[in-house]
């Protein structure tokens, strides 16, 4: 990577709906060798992923909640196990095994607190779970889902 591919990437970041002609120009490069760029990215995965980012408020999805989540069970075939049945459930939006005092943290987004209720409940049937904790979001002060490069 050089650093036109930085440049390709912080714009990508910033707004991947603009057209690969738009992109050259901000970078000084031509449609064709800027498509080459972008595609050996997504060849080499660096770029994983190009998606919108909606306005969770104006799609009704109004509470934020960030449960940490202990086990008694750390078996390689509970762990799988486990991830699907979080991975399948809509209102988890991040899911992320950690190092310290909690096992695992999921960021969950609904719509209110009855959403949430029937989630947690879901969530508690779960065998080998020693302790479910939730913390709720009052508010965004910052999210910035760009990597800093």
């Amino acid at each position: 990577m050089d650093d036109l591919d930085i440049k390709i990437l912080r714009i990508l970041q910033s707004d991947c709906s603009l057209t690969v002609s738009e992109i050259g120009k901000k970078v000084g490069l031509s449609s064709s060798p800027c498509w080459k760029r972008i595609n050996k990215l997504i060849k080499d995965k660096i770029i994983i992923k190009q998606a919108a980012i909606l306005n969770q408020k104006k799609l009704g999805y109004n509470l934020v909640a960030f449960v940490s989540i202990k086990t008694a069970n750390h078996s390689e075939e509970w762990l799988k196990n486990f991830s699907k049945k979080i991975s399948l459930m809509q209102e988890v939006i991040e899911f992320y095994r950690m190092a310290g005092d909690v096992d695992y943290m999921l960021k969950v987004i609904v719509k209110d607190i009855e959403q949430y209720d029937t989630f947690y409940k879901k969530i508690i049937e779960t065998e080998g779970l020693k302790e479910v904790s939730s913390r709720f979001s009052m508010e965004v002060i910052k999210n910035d889902i760009s990597i800093p490069i």
